[in-house]
């Protein structure tokens, strides 16, 4: 069978996580990427061995070899190309946010089943093992009824004045950042656990550090900062560092979340627990194969990701043994995986029902964002509109 043609725009930290994801796969082949400049794009193609390079990401829209392109840009970037690649007829799996705004995402998810491309947005904690174990059994009433839902998401890369990225500048990385770059995700995690959809927010949003030091030389996210004084540059910061948000589900279910990217020692923490009317589950992403069991008439549980111990549901997302632990990266590949196996299957976005995040879920994401912005600066209880 022939292989499936991907091409790449954009080479930050996220595009070779993708690519290394797709060459995993063995019925995926990436053969085009596109940068900023000619220069950028032949170098970054020669280091990831890729045949094509684009200095242009429209004239890879035009190259009739690729089916599928995977936008790996900037946030502010995302509606535009998004939109053009949906108009190049090809498929598309953009990283989140889907858009700037929720006008913007809406206009993209319409344009999207107008056109019949299969729409992806890589909402990637879904696909660890154990979360789908755990949704499977909320599910199933394994737990008994979902009464709250609380966690947290906490990085500590934007900790000190001397950290710069650019999702710091709204222009680029949007109105919101912490809830938007780190939120989103845990939103979208709890969403899909439960079943439940987030339709009313309260948030409480901080900078907590209104003024940083630029370096004067770019940075690579995640990176670390080592110039001398007189090499930044101060800049003042508008977007938040940190949030808290009440939560009311569609059944009335509460639930609470903090994120914060200035939490020393708190490197991806994506935590939550789901407390239901006969046990909890507590899962945090840092310790993927882990997924705490709490009883009140027993010894509480660890259930270590293991194939032998999976609902049946969940076992072809784990693809070692016990013992044998998959993260980060292994969910990314579960995302491609089942993206691309839908597509080889030839389903339709339309009647047939994905195992990956699609444009709806990057919507319904972006939804709730512009509900946190407004309830922040509001003061008060904000729906969820769609």
């Amino acid at each position: 069978m022939e292989k499936i043609k991907v091409g790449i725009i954009g080479t930050g930290f996220i595009g070779p996580t993708h690519i290394e994801a797709i060459r995993r796969l063995g019925f995926v082949e990436v053969i085009g990427l596109a940068e900023n400049s000619q220069d950028v794009a032949e170098k970054k193609a020669a280091e990831l061995g890729i045949p094509k390079a684009y200095g242009d990401y429209r004239d890879m829209l035009r190259d009739s070899e690729i089916q599928v392109v995977h936008n790996c840009t900037p946030n502010h970037l995302h509606f535009t190309i998004n939109k053009d690649i949906i108009l190049s007829g090809k498929h598309v799996l953009s990283e989140k946010p889907l858009a700037m705004s929720s006008q913007e995402s809406a206009e993209l998810l319409e344009l999207a089943k107008k056109h019949g491309v299969v729409h992806g947005v890589n909402f990637n904690y879904r696909q660890f093992p154990i979360v789908k174990q755990l949704a499977t059994m909320i599910k199933s009433e394994q737990l008994g009824k979902v009464n709250l839902v609380h966690g947290s998401y906490l990085q500590d890369w934007l900790l000190f004045e001397t950290d710069f990225n650019w999702r710091l500048a709204p222009e680029v990385g949007g109105n919101s950042r912490a809830v938007a770059d780190i939120g989103s995700h845990w939103c979208d995690t709890v969403q899909y656990v439960t079943g439940k959809r987030i339709v009313e927010v309260f948030a409480d949003l901080a900078t907590v550090l209104p003024i940083r030091k630029k370096p004067k030389n770019d940075v690579a996210t995640f990176g670390a900062q080592t110039a001398q004084e007189e090499m930044y540059e101060d800049v003042p910061i508008k977007t938040e560092d940190y949030a808290s948000v009440l939560l009311r589900f569609t059944d009335g279910t509460r639930g609470v979340f903090t994120v914060s990217q200035v939490s020393a020692g708190r490197k991806n923490r994506l935590s939550f627990e789901i407390d239901c009317s006969e046990n909890s589950a507590y899962w945090n992403q840092e310790e993927p194969e882990k997924l705490w069991i709490g009883h009140r008439d027993r010894p509480n549980e660890t259930l270590l990701a293991d194939p032998a111990l999976f609902l049946p549901e969940a076992r072809p997302s784990i693809h070692h043994p016990g013992g044998h632990n998959e993260g980060w990266p292994d969910a990314l590949k579960n995302m491609m995986l089942h993206y691309y196996t839908f597509i080889r299957e030839g389903k339709d976005p339309l009647r047939d029902t994905t195992n990956f995040a699609t444009f709806e879920d990057g919507h319904i994401s972006m939804c709730i964002t512009d509900a946190i912005l407004e309830s922040n600066a509001a003061g008060k209880w904000v729906k969820v509109n769609r």
